[in-house]
């Protein structure tokens, strides 16, 4: 499946820093009309689809992903934003760099690898026990292996994305992390994974993604299955 993408990144002075969370929520006030920058309807309640738009902080730069309906405003953005401030600091941007274009998702005939640049948040509060208790590394991996499968199969419905093969993952190498969402201590993972599936740089998998969580980029070439 084709999907067109758009990713804003951006350096400031000083070096940026924070959060996605922080990002998102500047950029979502300075334009609150756009219900997909932030996610919310106009009555308060969640969008519950996959965020079309994505804030992420790496390395003390700022990027912003659109997905389909969000290029436009991605796109928007480039123009709208000079300066931020974030969490009362404010921040001169020195620099943008708008990359346009589509991309490639969906069942592959390779493995594909990945890693987590931001932790993934991958239980909730039932799973988490199921975790806790399941004790052994093995059943944990297991616990998680299936929940990274129904993550992209949950990703690709709300993308329409049909998928007709078994999602297959292999070398789930995956550390606890402790985070914080919204001040909430989380427990979060980092590590890598390979899957026969194609999952665009820099998008998110699991829960609050828009915010940074979850962010994954490609980091080896894959190999076909068996």
């Amino acid at each position: 499946m084709v999907i067109e993408q758009a990713i804003l990144r951006f350096r400031t002075d000083p070096p940026l820093a924070g959060h996605g969370n922080s990002l998102r929520g500047y950029i979502a006030n300075q334009l609150p009309q756009y219900d997909i920058l932030h996610n919310h309807k106009k009555d308060g309640s969640l969008l519950y689809l996959y965020p079309r738009v994505q804030y992420r902080v790496l390395e003390n730069e700022g990027y912003i992903v659109g997905i389909e309906e969000g290029v436009p405003l991605v796109q928007l953005l480039k123009h709208e934003i000079e300066n931020i401030t974030l969490k009362g600091i404010d921040y001169k941007i020195i620099h943008k760099q708008l990359t346009s274009g589509d991309v490639q998702f969906g069942v592959n005939t390779l493995y594909i690898n990945y890693k987590f640049i931001k932790p993934w948040l991958a239980l909730n509060e039932q799973n988490y026990q199921e975790y806790l208790k399941s004790g052994i590394k093995d059943k944990k991996e297991k616990i998680l292996n299936t929940i990274l499968k129904g993550n992209i199969l949950s990703l690709s419905k709300s993308l329409g994305y049909v998928v007709t093969e078994q999602i297959k993952i292999e070398s789930l190498n995956l550390k606890e992390t402790d985070c914080f969402l919204k001040g909430t201590p989380m427990l979060g993972f980092l590590g890598t994974f390979s899957v026969n599936f194609e999952i665009p740089d820099y998008w998110g998998i699991g829960k609050s993604v828009s915010r940074g969580f979850g962010t994954v980029v490609k980091f080896s070439a894959g190999e076909k299955r068996k």
